[in-house]
């Protein structure tokens, strides 16, 4: 137990750190830029590598059900071919703990070879796709709460948390009501009004 005790209390400072430093001029920023974006039917694109690519995934069906079509870009396929789901203007968020992967690399170059701009959520500001983005949404872990210290858990964490924070800026933009949420959830009980939201 002593090895899960250790984990939690890990992530717990972590996690405590991370909504203590969210950047919220960059968040406003990224948030900005992709409504201007959906005012010229411009989309939303989101990309990452390994474990980030899991977090991408998720990312897009956030913002597609608080407001924001999103899709997902696939890291490596976008060099092979998927980029060709972009079209000039668009905007794609690339999620990288280290900042520093060559297959990601090789997709923002792609990526902006294609006229579009870039939001990077990083655990490091200062790497290759911190400075390359038009906009680095800082997620930075100082441990991933393992034993070897590699595994990407608590880095998974800040990216998906401040991913969080963007959607929630933009569903407010999107004035999303209710009887509009219900149409993109319409199984489920997320798709039932709630007692007071009939009125």
């Amino acid at each position: 137990m002593g090895v899960l005790e250790n984990f939690i209390n890990i992530v717990r400072e972590e996690f405590n750190k991370t909504t203590a430093s969210v950047d919220k001029k960059s968040l406003t920023a990224a948030a900005a830029m992709i409504i201007e974006a959906k005012k010229h039917n411009n989309r939303l694109h989101i990309t990452g590598i390994g474990k980030p690519s899991h977090a991408a995934t998720y990312a897009a069906s956030l913002f597609s059900s608080t407001g924001t079509p999103a899709y997902y870009l696939h890291g490596t396929e976008a060099v092979h071919g998927s980029c060709g789901q972009l079209v000039g203007g668009d905007i794609v968020i690339c999620i990288t703990n280290s900042g520093e992967t060559d297959e990601l690399k090789a997709t923002a170059t792609a990526v902006r070879n294609n006229g579009c701009k870039i939001i990077a959520v990083t655990g490091k500001p200062n790497s290759w796709i911190g400075k390359y983005a038009d906009i680095c949404l800082p997620a930075s872990v100082s441990h991933e709460g393992g034993v070897l210290n590699r595994a990407p858990r608590a880095s998974i964490i800040a990216e998906i948390f401040v991913l969080q924070c963007l959607s929630i800026l933009l569903q407010e933009d999107a004035c999303l009501t209710p009887d509009e949420y219900i149409k993109s959830h319409p199984g489920g009980m997320l798709g039932q009004l709630r007692d007071k939201e009939n009125q």
